[in-house]
This record gives structure tokens, sequence and C-alpha cells, in this order.
């Protein structure tokens, strides 16, 4: 989770540094990165109870 919001602040940086915006791509991408990172989250622990409960 936390590799795919450094991901996504990385590319909302340079972004902004391109655009000279100030840190507007940097909180859409982060916002990105967040629900990127839980959804992986969610599916990793749906996989490991799922695989749990054949056994």
């Amino acid at each position: 989770m936390v590799g795919s919001i450094l991901f996504c602040f990385a590319i909302g940086y340079f972004i902004d540094k391109w655009l000279h915006t100030k840190g507007l791509f940097i909180c859409i991408f982060i916002l990105l990165g967040i629900v990127g990172g839980g959804f992986t989250t969610f599916r990793q622990i749906m996989k490991i109870t799922d695989s749990s409960d054949d056994k």
C-alpha cells in the first residue's frame, strides 16, 4: 500500500513541477494511490482468507 502511495506521489510531484501547479496533481494522485493501495490490500486479504477456508 505504501508503495502505491509513494509511486502516485512521485507522479503527481513531477506533473506539478512540469505544469507549474502548486500541489493539485499531488493531491489527486495521492488519493488515487490510497484507493489503489487499499484495493490491493483488500484483494490480498480476501485471497488469504479464502485459501484458509478451503483447508
